[in-house]
C-alpha cells in the first residue's frame, strides 16, 4: 500500500514536471540561470534517492536523508525570484503544485525505504530522475539555443540612450541623462 502511494505521487509529480517542461519552458525559453539551476534542483533529488538506495535504514541514515531532503526543498525554491518576473500565472500555479508534491514524494520515498525496504522501486526512481536531469542539462545547455539573454527578466535590448522618444525630453541628473515624459 505504501509503495503504491509513493508510485502514485511520483506519477503525479512526473506528469506535472513534464507539462511544465513541455508547455511552459519551451514556450518562454529558459534564461541562463534556469538552464543551470534546474539540473541542480534535479541533482538534489538524485542525492536523496541515491542515499535511500545506498544506505540501510537506521536512525543515522534517516537523519542524513532528512538533511538532504530539507536542502532539496530549499534549493528548488531558488528560482522563484526569476519566475516572479518571467512566468505567467498558470506556470506559477504549476510550480506551487510541484512545491507541494516535492516533500511528499521525498517523504513517501523515505517511508518506503524505512518500512518496506523496496530498493528496486527507489532504484527505478533514482534512474528516472537521473535521466531527466541529464536531459535538462544536455537539452537546455547544448541542444536548445538560448532564447532569452542571460539576465532573468531581460526580454529585449535596452533602448539606445541617444535616441529620443516622442514626448520626452532629456533631464540631466548626477552626470547621467534620463528621459522624462512631458506633462500635457
Amino acid at each position: 500500500m505504501l509503495t503504491a502511494a509513493f508510485v502514485a505521487l511520483v506519477i503525479v509529480q512526473g506528469l506535472a514536471m513534464a507539462f511544465d517542461e513541455a508547455w511552459f519552458h519551451r514556450r518562454r525559453g529558459l534564461p541562463r540561470w534556469e538552464r543551470i539551476g534546474h539540473p541542480i534542483d534535479t541533482l538534489t533529488v538524485v542525492a536523496c534517492f541515491a542515499w535511500l538506495v545506498a544506505a540501510s535504514p537506521s536512525a543515522t541514515a534517516l537523519g542524513v536523508f532528512v538533511a538532504l531532503a530539507l536542502a532539496s526543498c530549499l534549493v528548488i525554491t531558488k528560482d522563484e525570484w526569476i519566475h516572479a518576473r518571467c512566468c505567467r500565472p498558470g506556470e506559477h500555479w504549476l510550480h506551487a503544485l510541484l512545491f507541494v508534491l516535492h516533500p511528499l514524494v521525498l517523504g513517501a520515498g523515505a517511508a518506503v525505504w524505512w518500512r518496506d525496504g523496496q530498493a528496486a522501486v527507489l532504484g527505478v526512481q533514482l534512474v528516472v530522475v537521473a535521466v531527466f536531469g541529464t536531459y535538462q542539462l544536455v537539452y537546455w545547455n547544448l541542444v536548445a539555443a538560448p532564447t532569452t539573454p542571460a539576465g532573468p527578466a531581460r526580454t529585449r535590448r535596452p533602448a539606445d540612450p541617444r535616441r529620443r522618444r516622442s514626448g520626452s525630453r532629456p533631464v540631466r541628473r548626477r552626470g547621467r541623462t534620463r528621459r522624462v515624459r512631458r506633462r500635457r
